[in-house]
């Protein structure tokens, strides 16, 4: 009885679902675009053109000036490693009054830096017989996580377009602050190197 009168509630129930729909779906046309539509173009809703780095062929400092120096290099170390560094992608000095396809501004700061060491210490115990019976024992590591500050120099290059002096490209890599005179200029070549390695961008 009970499942005959479920049956019964099932079957009034689909029969009510299969009824037709009050609602009834419409649309107004839309309103026409305003006159100045025709003559706007936005350009942010176009991706930029990517830029042609192989057109760049010289450069020259950023308002005639060298970059400034400081108690770890001075002015002319910075502008020889970056001017050698540019050579090596094959950007050349301009030493006439021509406009420069690129200008070029670097720069040089001392950061601090947290570094971490992690030393795993052993430890252990003993085996085999002795007098007092067969031995016993653990072996294992404990891990010392130590951390220290170093003070590091950053070196950062940044270029420019000759022509709209719009930003175009710009690096930076950092390099031990310690050493000798000559491992200062070495490590100085280095880092400008290593910050214009990524040029031109992929």
């Amino acid at each position: 009885m009970k499942r005959r009168l479920g049956l019964i509630f099932l079957c009034s129930g689909l029969a009510a679902c299969q009824g037709s729909n009050p609602y009834v779906a419409s649309s107004k046309p839309l309103p026409p675009a305003p006159p100045q539509a025709a003559n706007t173009f936005d350009r942010s809703a176009y991706p930029a053109a990517p830029r042609d780095y192989g057109r760049y062929r010289n450069w020259a400092w950023l308002n005639g000036r060298l970059p400034n120096g400081s108690a770890w290099a001075d002015s002319a170390q910075i502008a020889e490693a970056v001017s050698n560094a540019l050579d090596q992608q094959g950007l050349r000095p301009v030493h006439d009054k021509r406009p420069a396809d690129l200008w070029v501004s670097a720069d040089l700061h001392l950061e601090k830096r947290l570094r971490q060491v992690q030393d795993d210490y052993g430890y252990g115990g003993y085996g085999g017989y002795n007098r007092y019976g067969p031995g016993y024992g653990m072996y294992g590591s404990v891990p010392v996580v130590r951390t220290y500050e170093v003070e590091v120099v950053v070196v950062r290059v940044n270029l420019y377009d000759g022509a709209s002096g719009q930003p175009v490209w710009s690096a930076s890599a950092e390099t031990s602050s310690r050493g000798s005179l000559s491992e200062r200029a070495d490590a100085l070549r280095e880092a400008v190197q290593k910050a214009m390695a990524a040029y031109p961008p992929s």
